[in-house]
């Protein structure tokens, strides 16, 4: 049988168990799990960290580790059950007719060897094709992920891409073989919002050029959406909803699915007329958790006596399209009632202005030939003439891509950079040229920081409680140990964490709960302000609402101005005042984030709209997809600094565009934007984003 003459399910999961076994106990991942791929389907798999999602997986490839058995069900390929296939049998079928995407594409690539030869060596091991024929394929692979120069990438190392170009050549490699089943893990988690779309638009075209059927691994809700036929919603390593899109989005049926939408910013959020609904309670560890359903402890619809008696069986929704739900009162709840309304808080009265930048430019100086010295030293413009100003109790969103000058911007205010030029003003004390080891102690704890990366924030050898405990010391809270302790108590408490976390060490905690740490340990000292870097980027959804909800709570109680950088702007659009979009190192729009998500845009924020995949099947969003990465701000190009990728340039008159920057222009209302675009122009924008009912 070749690999296209079979026309039943690509993959058929039934009952799958998946334990992984340590010294002290048996650790079930994943408990009586099926799901079915039919041929040239796609299949979204969704569900928070830790649901058995990518162990899923890994039970397809049959690569789950010295501790990992399979000690239930089966998988089965083409008919075929994996687990009865020889190491050999695998061997071929791996790579050939299942690929597989992870999350980090450079853990992907062989950082020694050239791009051509990593995509030639698919063929040639795989089907026995010359070099030549190899290289020829590799050339017309690498145009089908629509990268530039395919000769140039063919004889690049992967250090010399970018995280998106890598990824696409990680796809390449993945196809290279025309695999019948292509499993993505979470492909997109470390690129740009831009990026990532035209990403999905790839993959889901070489998914009908070449028919492949695909099993997609997401936290991202809106992401399955515009992937995706059907998916599966799994939590605590058991299924429990799946069917198509149109029913799991619409017609959902199971109490977890409800939940993890109602904790998602979809348009028509607010943080004070329509708050998130967090979902109460903690993940279960794999050994603790609780008799009957999984998701009880923290289900609305809890009947005792009942949920907790028995397993609880998938069960087919009547009428639906292969839906199914492991819910035993499914048939008793009114899925269409609107959920209990979090309370509405009361809009922050947004104070005087705390914080004044004015012309702010940070600038590097490097070798031309960094590695080994010498050569011309050339300039990166991180950050070229900022200007705004962020007031008390207000948020501030600060949005772009990688490599804009967001996180440039971030050090200079925390004194990890000094400025190059301009002012910043914090309650009209200058401190653009004082690094941090030279501020005094109001100063340091006036501005504190919240982390992209939870993990490399926290001490290793020191407990949660003492590093809390430590912040609170060197800001002068607290007039004893004891006090101390309270009041580092009452922060765990605050960042809904169990106070017993006090004694535990980093390493014994999630990414999620180390997260929640350090902004515990930001607002220990009564920060003034609070610069958040992607403080939610590495947590699941429904972990977001709670954290956000809480940078909200803390923001009203304590009139912290909150600067928040990132590229989500459905998260950007929920809990921001105001919104300042920057491009290459440039402010391009500023404006409240009425003004900034309604056209007129900027031209690059109607791009990045348009990029933000929306979990939501009554929004009908414009698409464009930017060509091109952003370009180096070691060579930035001359004039507008987005022309390299703008899709309105054609409408602005003569070269403008090409030779001058444009001046900050204001608009109606203080909306100010960087941009040559005529006001005729600008009034032809039309929304990106409408619902169906508009």
């Amino acid at each position: 049988m070749t690999k296209w003459d079979y026309d039943g399910p690509i993959l058929e999961i039934d009952n799958l168990s998946i334990s992984f076994f340590t010294r002290l106990r048996e650790i079930p991942a994943v408990m009586d799990f099926s799901c079915t791929v039919q041929p040239g389907e796609a299949m979204g798999l969704v569900g928070e960290s830790g649901c058995g999602k990518s162990t899923v997986a890994l039970g397809v490839m049959q690569d789950l580790g010295v501790n990992g058995r399979i000690t239930g069900g089966s998988i089965r390929f083409k008919g075929r059950d994996l687990n009865e296939m020889s190491a050999e049998e695998l061997r071929h079928i791996r790579g050939s007719e299942i690929a597989m995407i992870y999350q980090e594409p450079m853990a992907s690539l062989n950082p020694a060897m050239k791009i051509g030869k990593q995509l030639m060596e698919v063929p040639m091991i795989h089907e026995g094709k010359s070099a030549q024929e190899a290289r020829a394929l590799a050339l017309q692979v690498v145009e089908d992920v629509r990268l530039p120069d395919p000769r140039r990438i063919l004889n690049s190392y992967p250090h010399q891409l970018s995280g998106g170009q890598q990824q696409r050549i990680v796809i390449a490699m993945a196809l290279m073989s025309k695999p019948s089943l292509l499993i993505l893990d979470e492909p997109t988690t470390a690129l740009d919002v831009t990026v990532e779309a035209g990403i999905v638009d790839l993959v889901k075209d070489l998914g009908r050029k070449y028919g492949t059927s695909m099993l997609f691994i997401s936290h991202n809700l809106g992401l399955v959406l515009e992937t995706c036929d059907r998916l599966c919603v799994m939590y605590s390593g058991e299924a429990v909803e799946t069917g198509s899109i149109e029913d799991v989005f619409d017609e959902m049926q199971h109490p977890y699915t409800q939940a993890l939408f109602r904790s998602i910013p979809l348009p028509g959020a607010d943080k004070n007329a329509h708050p998130l609904v967090a979902i109460p309670g903690n993940f279960p560890l794999p050994h603790e958790r609780p008799p009957g359903c999984n998701f009880g402890p923290r289900c609305d619809y809890f009947e005792a006596g009942r949920c907790d008696a028995q397993d609880i069986p998938m069960v087919r929704v009547r009428g639906d399209d292969r839906h199914e739900t492991r819910c035993i009162r499914f048939r008793e709840i009114d899925w269409t009632a609107p959920p209990v309304a979090a309370p509405k808080q009361a809009k922050a009265e947004v104070g005087d202005v705390v914080l004044k930048v004015e012309d702010l430019k940070k600038y590097y100086e490097v070798a031309a030939n960094a590695l080994f010295g010498g050569g011309n030293t050339r300039v990166v413009k991180a950050n070229e003439t900022l200007s705004f100003e962020a007031r008390e109790s207000e948020t501030l969103a600060i949005v772009g891509e990688s490599g804009c000058g967001k996180s440039t911007l971030a050090k200079v205010l925390m004194g990890l950079e000094t400025a190059t030029d301009g002012t910043i003003l914090l309650d009209n004390r200058e401190i653009q040229d004082i690094p941090i080891q030279k501020r005094g102690t109001k100063t340091v704890s006036d501005i504190q920081m919240v982390f992209q990366n939870p993990f490399d924030t926290l001490n290793p050898s020191m407990t949660v409680g003492r590093q809390i405990m430590r912040a609170l010391e060197i800001f002068g809270v607290g007039d004893s140990e004891d006090a101390r302790r309270a009041r580092m108590l009452e922060l765990l408490d605050l960042v809904k964490l169990p106070r017993a976390f006090a004694n535990r060490m980093p390493r014994q905690l999630s990414g999620g709960q180390k997260q929640r740490v350090g902004i515990a340990r930001a607002f220990a000292g009564g920060a003034r302000i609070v610069v958040a870097d992607e403080p939610v980027s590495a947590l699941d959804v429904s972990v977001q609402a709670a954290v956000t909800d809480l940078l909200m709570d803390i923001q009203r109680e304590e009139k912290t101005t909150l600067l928040f950088i990132s590229h989500d702007l459905s998260i950007v659009r929920y809990l921001s005042d105001r919104v300042m979009v920057m491009y290459l190192g440039h402010v391009v729009e500023l404006g409240t984030t009425e003004q900034v998500f309604t056209p007129p845009y900027h031209p690059y924020t109607e791009a990045l709209l348009s990029a933000v995949p929306i979990a939501d099947t009554s929004v009908h969003k414009k698409r464009i997809v930017l060509e091109g990465d952003i370009p180096s701000a070691m060579n930035p190009p001359p004039g507008c600094p987005f022309q390299t990728r703008c899709g309105w340039k054609d409408r602005v008159p003569g070269d403008l565009c090409d030779t001058v920057v444009p001046p900050m222009r204001v608009l109606e209302g203080g909306h100010q934007m960087k941009c040559h675009l005529p006001d005729d122009e600008l009034a032809t924008m039309e929304p990106v984003i409408k619902l169906a009912a508009e």
